[in-house]
């Protein structure tokens, strides 16, 4: 990274290949590969396995992968405990702390299950009481659901990315009646809208991520670097927005 470049971490990437959609191979070396083209200095990572396959798998897995890899902080997948999967919802929680995992991805459209609703809310509670961020993309539910989870889970941090086009109206709504949600970068494709939600609601409240592999990272970098935010607000969302999310210390009143 070149001298005076702002620090950029990825809290939206996956490892593995995906079925659909030609990637790469989905390795540690390509992902690493991809960061240093782009000038990307860490990532939390998630599974495709734990997306698209078994979650308890590839969370399991995820941890191997990332084994020795300073760069890269696992990210694990959740499911409600409805079925069993994930042997209890405060051992689901319990499990990610002891095993480093720092923040916690959902993906109820494609696993069947509400968000907002009852099957999820002991996981939830758990993921909240020991301090993980929640991460979805925008297409995996709806802004009044995750509206309504500030309000079941006033403690639960959220980062909603994916938010593609004509979302702002939406997006505003949320930001302004809740406290501890943020957008994310990756998709992000209003135009100026990264610029008009850091002059609305602060640059506080957005995450550099970048959606990789399923996105080319320069996507998201370009829009961040290229932008008209100030230093400060260009080094906040792209490290220092998601340096706080990650810290699990109690924030202060």
């Amino acid at each position: 990274m070149s001298e005076g470049r702002p620090v950029l971490i990825d809290a939206d990437v996956m490892l593995g290949r995906h079925p659909r959609r030609d990637v790469g191979g989905g390795t540690v070396t390509e992902l690493l590969a991809a960061m240093d083209r782009v000038g990307v200095a860490e990532a939390v990572v998630g599974s495709m396995t734990s997306w698209l396959h078994d979650p308890e798998r590839g969370n399991r897995e995820l941890l191997g992968l990332l084994a020795g890899q300073p760069r890269l902080s696992p990210c694990w997948v959740m499911l409600p405990d409805t079925c069993g999967e994930n042997g209890g919802a405060a051992a689901f929680a319990a499990s990610a702390v002891e095993a480093g995992v720092v923040a916690v991805r959902a993906f109820p459209r494609d696993h069947g299950y509400d968000l907002d609703g009852l099957d999820a809310a002991a996981v939830l509670d758990a993921v909240e009481s020991v301090r993980l961020p929640l991460l979805v993309d925008a297409g995996q539910t709806t802004w009044p659901a995750v509206e309504a989870l500030t309000r079941a889970h006033p403690g639960l941090r959220i980062v909603v990315s994916g938010v593609g086009y004509r979302m702002l109206r939406q997006i505003s709504g949320v930001l302004e009646r809740t406290g501890l949600v943020s957008v994310g970068l990756a998709d992000l494709s209003s135009h100026r809208g990264l610029e008009w939600l850091a002059a609305r609601f602060g640059a506080g409240r957005l995450v550099f991520g970048t959606g990789a592999p399923y996105r080319d990272p320069a996507e998201a970098v370009t829009r961040l670097l290229w932008s008209e935010l100030g230093e400060r607000e260009v080094a906040a969302v792209g490290a220092g927005n998601l340096r706080r999310l990650l810290t699990r210390e109690a924030e202060a009143a």
